[in-house]
C-alpha cells in the first residue's frame, strides 16, 4: 500500500467484478442516473464535448474520449475511452469495448481503472428507463414494446425497462439479421413472463404495432423516414441517435439529455438542425421533464434522443469502484505511482 497519505491507491476492477457490483441493482442505478441528471441540469457537473478518434483506413471504426466531472456528495473526475469497431461483429466479438479511469478530485491522481463496456451499457439503459418513466407518466400504460436492433444494449434496455412495472402484453423484435432477431426473441421469451414475443419482418410493422419503440441499432444514417408510421404517437427511445429522418424528428415532440452535446456528429436531431437552420424543434431536456418545467403532450409522438453523457459513466463507475473495494473485488496495484517524492537526492535516482 502507498505510504503517501495524500496519494490514493490505484486499483483495477475487471468486468466480472463490475458485473457483480451492478447485477440486480437496476432501481438503485436508475436513481443514481436521475441524481446525476439533476446535478447536470443544476450546472454542478463538467461535461466537455466528446472527442472522436477516427481512422482513414477504417472509416466505420472510432474511439471516443468522454472526459467529465461530477460534483455533489460523491464527487469524481475522470474519462471514458470507448472503442466502436462494427467489423467486430463479423469476428464474433462485441462491437464496443471500453475502460473508465476515475480521478481523485482532491489530488487529481487516478485511483481506479474499470472495464467499462458493462458500465456504458448500464448507464445507457438506466438513462432510457428513467426517461421512459418520466415521459410516459401522463400516458396509458404501454401494452406493446418494440425493439429495433437486438445487440447487447437492447438486452440491457429490456432489463431496465422491465423494472418500470409496465408488464407489456406484447414485445416486438426487428433486426436486419434474422439470426440476431430470433436470438433476442428467445431471450425475451425466457425473461418476460406471459408477454407474447413477435418477430417483425419489417421496421414499419414493428413501429405501427408498438406503444413504445426502442431504437438500439448501429445505423450510421437515418433509415426510418416516413412520419406516417408514427401516426399513433408512440414514445420513441432513440438510443442509437441516427435512425430517424429529419421529417420524423420535425413531426415529433423532442426531448434530449443535453442540447449542445446532441446537436453534433450527424445525429438525427443534428441533421434536422442542419435542414432547418434552427433548433426550436427541440422541446426540452430530460432535466426539464424531471423538474416539471417541461410538460409532455399525450397526443404527439415523443422522441427521447440521449447523446450519452460522460457524467453518467463517472457516477456509475464511482459507485462500482466503491462497491468493489468494499467487497474485496478490486485489485490494488501496489507501487503503481513510483516516483512520488517531490524532492530527492541524485543518489536516490541512481538506485
Amino acid at each position: 500500500m502507498n505510504n503517501q497519505p495524500d496519494i490514493p491507491d490505484f486499483s483495477v476492477v475487471p468486468g466480472a467484478a463490475v458485473h457483480r457490483a451492478l447485477v440486480g441493482r437496476q432501481g438503485e442505478i436508475i436513481d443514481l442516473v436521475e441524481r446525476t441528471y439533476l446535478l447536470h441540469g443544476a450546472e454542478r457537473t463538467v461535461n466537455p464535448p466528446s472527442y472522436f478518434l477516427r481512422f482513414p483506413d477504417r472509416p466505420t471504426a472510432r474511439i471516443i474520449a468522454l472526459p467529465a466531472s461530477v460534483g455533489g456528495d460523491r464527487p469524481v473526475d475522470g474519462i471514458k475511452w470507448i472503442a466502436s469497431f462494427p467489423a467486430n461483429l463479423e469476428r464474433g466479438i462485441p462491437r464496443a469495448s471500453a475502460v473508465l479511469v476515475l480521478n481523485d478530485p482532491l489530488t487529481g491522481y487516478p485511483y481506479a481503472c474499470l472495464e467499462s463496456s458493462i458500465i456504458s451499457a448500464v448507464r445507457t439503459a438506466a438513462s432510457a428507463a428513467l426517461a421512459a418513466r418520466a415521459l410516459s407518466a401522463g400516458r396509458p400504460r404501454p401494452r406493446r414494446v418494440g425493439f429495433i436492433g437486438t445487440g447487447l444494449i437492447a438486452r440491457y434496455l429490456h432489463d431496465y425497462l422491465s423494472t418500470l412495472g409496465w408488464a407489456p402484453e406484447e414485445l416486438g423484435v426487428h433486426d436486419l439479421s434474422a439470426e440476431y432477431a430470433a436470438g433476442f426473441a428467445d431471450h425475451l421469451r425466457a425473461t418476460s413472463g406471459d408477454a407474447t414475443v413477435r418477430v417483425h419482418p419489417t421496421a414499419q410493422g414493428l413501429i405501427r404495432s408498438s406503444d413504445v419503440v426502442v431504437l438500439a441499432t448501429t445505423a450510421a444514417a437515418p433509415h426510418l423516414t416516413d412520419p406516417s408510421w408514427f401516426d399513433h404517437h408512440p414514445l420513441v427511445l432513440h438510443v442509437s441517435l441516427r435512425d430517424l429522418s429529419s421529417d420524423v424528428i420535425l413531426d415529433s415532440f423532442n426531448i434530449v439529455d443535453d442540447i449542445e452535446h446532441v446537436l453534433k456528429a450527424d445525429t438525427s436531431v443534428h441533421l434536422a438542425e442542419q435542414a432547418t437552420g434552427a433548433r426550436d424543434f427541440i422541446d426540452g431536456t430530460l432535466y426539464g421533464v424531471l423538474t416539471g418545467a417541461v410538460q409532455v403532450p399525450g397526443d404527439r409522438t415523443v422522441v427521447f434522443s440521449p447523446f450519452g453523457l460522460g457524467v453518467l459513466d463517472l457516477t456509475v463507475g464511482e459507485h462500482v469502484a466503491t462497491r468493489a473495494r468494499e467487497s474485496g473485488d478490486a485489485t490494488v496495484v501496489d507501487g503503481f505511482f513510483h516516483d512520488v517524492e517531490r524532492h530527492r537526492s541524485p543518489a536516490d535516482g541512481a538506485r
